[in-house]
């Protein structure tokens, strides 16, 4: 086997995860980002449900998508109506889409409590679906709904479905494991069994709700499967589908199996976080491959290690998937983290200068009053910065003050600051929802007219964490927060037993780090 078509049903699958709406809008997007990283088959959703699927299939043909294929979703037929008079059969056909994927039933569950009809028209219902598509010229793809549940309950009906549908014509029949309870082994004997009986491709569509999806979807392919459904970082109903991010560097890395190109391999980092951006969804970091730690390294052994050589540590090296190499700082930090997160940074230091042992000692103690860096990249770079390089800090704060009033039974919260950048002081006020954003308001208002820039700056996570609860009011706090501005994130760090002390420090250092960015990418 070398090759694989991929199915991605984001669109539709995916969207059915809790707390995820994509807009019309965003469909068309995600449709061009698939298309454009090479994916075989893009599931647009179900032209029959409401009439945002019917407007995304009327506007997707205005999109190059290049060799991707764009699927519309539907059901079978109804029971004991003409294929010709379903409603959702003709809406699907209306829809233009080349291809159609077609849901039947395999389990005899279904048949008898949801459709509430007979096994016989069941059979009718999936032959008869198929062939009105094929009639009309359409690449057909067949999804055997439940098919591992209804294999265990009756292998013999099971594998009837797919014939029926082979029988009408369907150009590849997929295996679902909709429920997601299917283990490695079940896949392997039934994909065997079916694979003797059906003369036609045959793909696989698994769920994760015992976490065996990416396991499943791989093992499957490993006994003769070549088309593969899922979801862009596994998104979808209940558990999820299949992570497609994860599968496809399996099959092309691990097992030689050409999904993509190996510039669209690369390509596989960006499209993950772009989906988690318009989902509006935090981006898992320890997602497998892509993930902001799936090759970060934080024990000073691992580190000195992979400093000698990336294998030791590393199964791929994360270029090949977009990905980057992260050296993380801790009180478990050696001499090789600080040198290599400096030569990152375009630092070159000699190994043997003392300053590293004392940043090195500094940051043990930091950590030791409750700072953590590997949680706030953004200010660990400031201090290598502070320590190593020509640094020149973009302002100073001369005072700030900010107070929380309660006014018409509404709480509000204001803040002053006095701030100089090169001698000049500015002296500025503002309101927040909070006095963190008061005062990040206040700085922004302060330094706006130096740095421009700033008005492309937001706070979008805030974390507080009480470092040592058993010392009651006097415990230390610690404080990280989360930014961006249109070209990245960025988390800082504060730790203080004055909450607002502890804010205000990563706040400060979050908008240097966004000067000192803007100013090197000049």
């Amino acid at each position: 086997m070398n090759k694989v078509k991929l199915y991605d049903t984001t669109l539709r699958d995916g969207a059915q995860s809790k707390g995820i709406s994509f807009s019309l809008e965003d469909k068309l997007k995600i449709a061009k980002k698939l298309s454009e990283i090479g994916v075989h088959y893009i599931e647009g959703g179900w032209p029959g449900s409401n009439p945002k699927d019917i407007s995304f299939f009327k506007e997707v043909q205005n999109l190059n998508l290049g060799k991707s294929k764009i699927a519309a979703f539907t059901s079978t037929r109804r029971a004991n109506t003409k294929a010709e008079e379903d409603v959702s059969l003709r809406r699907s056909l209306e829809s233009q889409a080349p291809v159609v994927t077609i849901f039947g039933k395999s389990w005899k569950l279904h048949i008898t409590d949801v459709l509430k009809t007979t096994e016989e028209e069941n059979l009718k219902m999936i032959e008869e679906s198929v062939r009105f598509f094929k009639k009309h010229n359409k690449e057909v793809i067949y999804d055997a709904e439940h098919f591992f549940d209804g294999f265990k309950n009756s292998s013999s009906y099971a594998l009837k479905t797919l014939k029926a549908a082979v029988k009408g014509g369907a150009d590849c029949v997929v295996l679902c494991d909709t429920n997601g309870g299917a283990l490695p082994s079940q896949i392997v004997s039934m994909t065997k069994k079916v694979k003797e009986e059906i003369n036609c491709e045959v793909g696989i569509h698994t769920h994760n709700d015992n976490g065996m999806a990416v396991a499943n979807s791989i093992i499957a392919v490993e006994n003769g499967i070549t088309h593969i459904q899922g979801t862009v970082n596994g998104l979808g109903e209940r558990c999820g589908n299949a992570d497609l991010i994860t599968i496809i560097p399996n099959l092309q890395l691990k097992m030689g199996i050409k999904c993509l190109t190996d510039e669209n391999l690369a390509k596989l980092t960006e499209l993950s976080l772009y989906i988690d951006e318009i989902a509006n969804l935090i981006p898992m970091n320890n997602q497998p491959f892509v993930g902001e730690n799936a090759f970060a390294h934080k024990g000073g052994m691992h580190v000195d290690a992979v400093k000698k050589n990336t294998v030791t540590f590393e199964h791929i090296n994360p270029v090949l998937v977009g990905n980057k190499r992260k050296i993380l700082a801790s009180e478990l930090s050696g001499k090789s983290t600080i040198f290599l997160k400096a030569k990152e940074m375009g630092i070159n230091l000699d190994e043997k200068d003392p300053k590293i042992i004392n940043l090195l000692n500094k940051i043990k103690e930091l950590e030791h009053a409750g700072y953590h860096f590997e949680a706030a990249e953004a200010s660990f770079e400031l201090l290598i910065k502070r320590n190593f390089a020509k640094y020149k800090k973009f302002f100073q704060v001369e005072g700030y003050d900010v107070h929380v009033y309660l006014q018409k039974n509404k709480l509000s919260s204001e803040a002053t600051i006095r701030a100089k950048v090169d001698g000049q002081e500015e002296h500025t006020a503002s309101l927040g929802d909070g006095p963190v954003d008061a005062l990040t308001n206040a700085l922004k208002k302060a330094l706006i007219g130096f740095y421009p820039s700033l008005t492309d700056f937001e706070l979008i996570d805030y974390k507080v964490r009480i470092i040592n609860p058993e010392e009651g009011t006097a415990a230390k706090t610690r404080v990280l927060i989360q930014f961006r501005d249109h070209k990245s994130t960025w988390s800082t760090i504060g730790v203080s037993t004055n909450i607002i002390e502890a804010s205000w420090e990563a706040v400060v250092d979050a908008i240097e780090y966004k000067l000192l960015k803007d100013q090197e990418e000049k």
